[in-house]
């Protein structure tokens, strides 16, 4: 019984050693179960302190950060919807998708799509505002309307995933599509709300579809999301490859090609054009994320990142944000496959 007692911690010795167990722990249980930045399709902008990120959702949702790492929300860009937006595709839920931002002499020009999911009644609009700062006085989001739409049944191609580059000789130019023949590019007027007249189109990128499907089909071709990005006398197209949106049966990459010429050709690290399936593997999906896509790519601080959305398998393969380093070898993006797990957001309620 002595001996019993002399090896017995009492009750408070018991709880206090608990106590100072569980807070051993705390620190990084606290640190995985801090909940994630959920977006889909992010792009990235800074203005002062601040960095924003935009993403799809309802009336596309904003949010800030000045490391990162920890984001509050910001609001969203409609309170309600575009004006046009029914008109062009009739079942519009209030999701706007795959927004791009760019400033341009003070203003910031927010592209963003409307469309049906896996149609081409789509169409792509363009909003803008001096400051991205809610709490300024001169904040205000005011739609500039529609720039460009595609019809079922007339074109074969889809007006969503817009995403602007300005050439070495200063101008505009949209990048977009999603699917059926493939990524287009187009010129843009300076305005940037409309397109430049004459018009000029280009074909930069698409995958073997099958030829016997129907035009209002949008195929087997799984290619979408054009994001270009100049760097080292090239201009970059980043594109992603096969499905997203489908959890944990995803299987979104991302893929690139590089050409001289904004307008291309783009070919890939073979030699292979993107327009007759080519394309080299930046990233793709592993174990702990089932997949991913939709990136940007940016110069900040002097360094480039890569920014996309990745699907996480222990979280039911939700969608959450990633901001990764991107290197350069032999003149081609390189993302560390284990920068997915070091990297990690916080959302900040």
């Amino acid at each position: 019984m002595a001996h019993l007692k002399k090896n017995r911690l009492s009750s408070t010795k018991l709880l206090s050693a608990f106590s100072l167990f569980c807070s051993a722990l705390l620190l990084p249980t606290t640190a995985v179960m801090a909940k994630q930045l959920e977006v889909h399709d992010p792009v990235l902008a800074k203005e002062g302190k601040y960095y924003y990120v935009f993403s799809t959702g309802p009336g596309i949702t904003i949010y800030r950060s000045t490391d990162l790492t920890n984001w509050q929300r910001s609001g969203r860009v409609f309170a309600t919807e575009p004006t046009w937006a029914k008109k062009v595709a009739p079942g519009f839920d209030g999701h706007l998708w795959a927004p791009d931002i760019i400033e341009k002499d003070g203003v910031f020009y927010l592209f963003y799509s409307v469309s049906a999911f896996g149609k081409n009644t789509s169409g792509m609009g363009v909003a803008t505002n001096q400051t991205l700062d809610p709490t300024a006085k001169n904040y205000q989001w005011q739609d500039q309307g529609l720039v460009l739409e595609s019809v079922p049944n007339r074109d074969n191609w889809n007006a969503i995933d817009p995403a602007i580059i300005k050439d070495e000789q200063g101008h505009y130019w949209m990048s977009f599509g999603s699917f059926w023949d493939g990524l287009k590019l187009v010129k843009l007027d300076p305005s940037l709300t409309k397109l430049a007249e004459p018009q000029q189109w280009h074909s930069i990128a698409k995958r073997p579809r099958d030829a016997l499907l129907p035009d209002s089909d949008a195929g087997n071709g799984a290619i979408e999301a054009p994001y270009i990005f100049s760097k080292n006398g090239y201009y970059y197209l980043f594109v992603s490859f096969d499905k997203c949106c489908r959890g944990k049966d995803s299987d979104y990459k991302i893929m690139v090609g590089r050409s001289k010429s904004v307008t291309g050709p783009y070919l890939d690290k073979t030699g292979k054009d993107l327009n007759v399936g080519g394309g080299s593997l930046v990233l793709k999906g592993d174990k702990d994320w089932v997949a991913l896509g939709h990136n940007a790519a940016y110069t900040l601080d002097g360094k480039d990142y890569l920014v996309f959305h990745a699907y996480e398998t222990a979280d039911n393969a939700l969608q959450k944000l990633k901001i990764l380093p991107m290197g350069w070898q032999d003149d081609w993006p390189v993302v560390d496959q284990a920068e997915l797990n070091k990297y990690r957001t916080r959302l900040v309620e």
